[in-house]
């Protein structure tokens, strides 16, 4: 009799190791045990640092596999450098990302010949926040209102060429006729806001949200420091209706150049990836990407950080950008150049 128990209750432990065995076993995840890394084309003081970093921080906890992030600075050119990077070097293994310049496709167009990539190519995983580009200017230039650029001169800050600090302000002269003259060369945005606050320079244009997050003070009270005058962009900034956008004071060909450059802010900061990534890949990202951005720990981390959340889709940049690459007829690029560079 014990040895009859003793042989059944083998017989039933060994079915039971059976049915153990013969359960499906989850594979890890791709990102398992691997590190992924998000290169941006300046510092780490303005919002392409700050996004990126937020990124690092929030992004893993929706990927499977949890992976560590981290971000790399490799500023340059306005960020060309770092698009040219992407464009020709960065692996394509779903484990190196950036966040793209949102004046590259511009630049790509005006600097055919320095450019090394190709923006179409590059994969939109998504974006947290759209950007338009606010030029601003020192109170103490007496300038109040951006017809007064057509008599007076200022200096302007900028970064590099391929910057919407050197871009833009270039553009308003070109199709306005004002005599902002622009000094490039600053490293990143940051450098470039210091300038104008040591009064080296007596302004610059960046995206509203690093004025708004690095120097808010200089707009506030009945005397402020600094003035936005202009904006590029899509549709107004909500925090300023009464800041003119630069297509409505324009007609022609000159608006549908400053509609073309104004829909780039559409980009804002998000993610990409390189051409040749896997899809399986992009498709993981783009869904770890949405749910973050839509997570209130997120967004909650945003506001901390004086950043905010506008967010669109991977697939709704990536038309955006498909879209303007259509509209770049040969004609309006030669316009846009003739405006931006004078020739």
């Amino acid at each position: 009799m014990l040895k009859t128990i003793k042989l059944t209750l083998a017989a039933v432990a060994a079915l039971g190791l059976v049915a153990v065995a013969s359960q499906p076993v989850k594979a890890a995840g791709f990102y398992a045990g691997k590190q992924i890394k998000i290169v941006i084309g300046f510092g780490f003081g303005g919002t392409y640092g700050k996004y990126a970093r937020l990124f690092a921080e929030h992004l893993p906890k929706y990927i499977d596999g949890k992976p560590t992030i981290i971000v790399q600075s490799m500023p340059g050119a306005g960020g060309i450098k770092a698009m040219n990077y992407v464009g020709n070097v960065m692996p394509h293994d779903g484990l190196n990302l950036f966040v793209p310049l949102d004046s590259g496709l511009l630049a790509q167009l005006i600097f055919a010949k320095k450019v090394k990539y190709d923006y179409g190519k590059f994969i939109s995983l998504g974006t947290a926040n759209q950007t338009n580009v606010i030029v601003i200017v020192r109170s103490d230039t007496d300038i109040t209102d951006w017809k007064q650029l057509r008599d007076k001169q200022i200096i302007m800050g900028a970064t590099g060429r391929g910057s919407t600090a050197f871009l833009i302000p270039n553009l308003i002269n070109g199709l306005l006729g004002t005599k902002m003259k622009i000094i490039s060369g600053y490293k990143g945005s940051s450098k470039t806001g210091l300038s104008v606050e040591q009064g080296e320079t007596n302004g610059a244009a960046f995206n509203w949200l690093f004025w708004k997050s690095k120097y808010a003070r200089w707009f506030e009270g009945d005397k402020p420091y600094a003035r936005a005058i202009m904006q590029v962009g899509h549709i107004k900034d909500g925090d300023l209706p009464n800041v003119p956008m630069l297509r409505n004071q324009v007609t022609g060909e000159a608006r549908k150049i400053a509609e073309f450059v104004g829909a780039l802010g559409l980009i804002g900061r998000g993610l990409a990836a390189p051409e040749g990534t896997d899809m399986a890949r992009v498709k993981e990202l783009r869904i770890a990407f949405d749910k973050m951005v839509s997570d209130p720990s997120f967004i909650a981390d945003t506001k901390k950080r004086r950043l905010r959340v506008i967010a669109a889709k991977g697939s709704e940049v990536q038309k955006v950008i498909n879209d303007t690459l259509a509209r770049a007829t040969p004609e309006l690029v030669r316009a846009a150049q003739k405006a931006i560079l004078g020739k």
